[in-house]
């Protein structure tokens, strides 16, 4: 008999491996303790936007005409521990507000709610991603609140997921870590992830500390690679130089690579951010904070876009946002995602508007977001509407429909042809052939 797996919380990373462990074959109960998200979810229906996953989970949910009923939601954790073999615990782990760390009471809560309903040998495995010492810690927490004691054992398996790509990343991850310290443990997790290890993704097996490192070590390295670049892009700007050659010849030296090297307006989002201070500052609490003081720097370099790029459209109008109408394209933190938290694209919108600028935002999926974290921006239903009377248009996020837009369309609607292009993802070319005056960071400017 296939496993029976329990998924301790529903959000964005929860609600994707749910649906990823039902399509792998496993009977699956997902549990989180806001009822609205539950009765969604079992409509079929996920609470945020991310290609595929509606889909994957309609597919499984139990009552769902059609699907394979492998998938059910609950909110008890008592059924939730009489149910499961595997625990996931997915909850969130946010920066504390107001400090760097990072905010572990959604992970003690979990912990503590699950421990007493788990009777018999079980594996709990942690998928957050949480401060390095942590799964010691819990471990410890685990067996003394659990009536099976030791034979409630845990696992760390950290996430990877990319907005965009989480589908796709879980049924098929390019790595699978395990931080066990048992023989138990690791036959249970190869047993769940079975299906992508006879396909070729690699297994890594670890000891807790390093587990819960491989996450924030991936996130920092990526964040300096996206700082670093942008740090080049300050030196073109100043030397006259084109950043986007520059990224194209540094990526052909195979020991670097071309990913992560699109100069722009920097990163966001809910995790790089957070994990990249959460990493800083428990590097001070375990005495080794020199070991990361670059990484101040890299998260100063990202900042510093933000402010640069409200300093560029500042220029383009003329010195002044006072009575200025200034069109921006993109909410979300990146493309294919709806997710605004932390995202450039809206930090920039609203410092322009703060500045006295008459702001109108447009975004394929981020829309509803953007109006509740920024509801004193203008926003418009189109790309065309958004531009329409503008003073100097903003491409802030990558989207492939902005790519697309007609120059000639756009030019036709808006007050004047200025575009900034904070991404660098546009054609130059195509744009300036229009009449469109285009600057981008880190490039000449014709």
């Amino acid at each position: 008999m296939p496993l029976k797996i329990t998924v301790i919380g529903t959000g964005y990373l929860g609600a994707t491996h749910a649906a990823a462990m039902a399509e792998l074959g496993f009977e699956v109960l997902g549990l989180d303790v806001v009822p609205e998200k539950i009765e969604m979810l079992q409509r079929g229906e996920v609470p945020m936007y991310e290609p595929g996953l509606e889909e994957l989970l309609r597919r499984h949910v139990a009552g769902i005409e059609g699907s394979t009923g492998r998938l059910r939601f609950t909110t008890s954790y008592e059924e939730a521990g009489a149910f499961g073999e595997v625990h996931f615990v997915c909850v969130n782990t946010p920066q504390k507000h107001g400090e760097y760390a990072c905010d572990m009471s959604y992970v003690d809560s979990a912990f503590d709610a699950l421990a007493p309903h788990l009777t018999r040998p079980t594996l709990v495995v942690g998928k957050s991603t949480v401060p390095v010492g942590s799964a010691a810690r819990l471990a410890k927490r685990l067996a003394a609140a659990a009536p099976a004691g030791e034979a409630a054992e845990l696992a760390w398996n950290p996430e990877f997921l990319r907005e965009g790509f989480a589908v796709q990343d879980t049924l098929h991850p390019d790595r699978i870590v395990a931080g066990v310290t048992s023989e138990r443990a690791e036959e249970l997790l190869r047993e769940v992830y079975a299906t992508p290890l006879a396909e070729g993704s690699p297994f890594v097996v670890t000891d807790f500390p390093t587990a819960e490192l491989v996450k924030t070590a991936a996130n920092a390295f990526l964040a300096t690679k996206i700082s670093y670049i942008n740090a080049m892009a300050e030196i073109c700007e100043a030397a006259d130089g084109d950043v986007v050659k520059l990224a194209e010849a540094l990526g052909h030296d195979e020991r670097i690579g071309k990913k992560f090297l699109r100069a722009g307006i920097g990163f966001g989002g809910g995790c790089l951010p957070k994990d990249l201070r959460a990493f800083m500052a428990r590097a001070g609490e375990l005495g080794v904070d020199q070991a990361l003081t670059f990484l101040r720097e890299i998260d100063s370099i990202n900042m510093r876009r933000r402010g640069h790029m409200v300093e560029l459209a500042r220029e383009a109008v003329g010195g002044s946002f006072l009575g200025k109408r200034v069109a921006v394209l993109g909410a979300t933190f990146k493309p294919d995602s709806d997710d605004v938290r932390d995202s450039p694209a809206l930090n920039v919108a609203g410092q322009i508007h703060l500045q006295g600028g008459q702001v109108t935002v447009y975004d394929p999926k981020g829309m509803e977001n953007a109006r509740r974290v920024f509801p004193t921006l203008g926003y418009a239903d189109s790309p065309l509407a958004a531009v329409r009377g503008a003073d100097v248009v903003l491409h802030l996020t990558e989207w492939s429909e902005f790519r697309e837009l007609d120059p000639a369309e756009l030019g036709d609607a808006v007050s004047e042809r200025r575009i900034l292009d904070g991404r660098n993802a546009l054609d130059p070319g195509l744009w300036r052939k229009a009449g469109w005056t285009y600057r981008a960071l880190g490039r000449p400017q014709a």
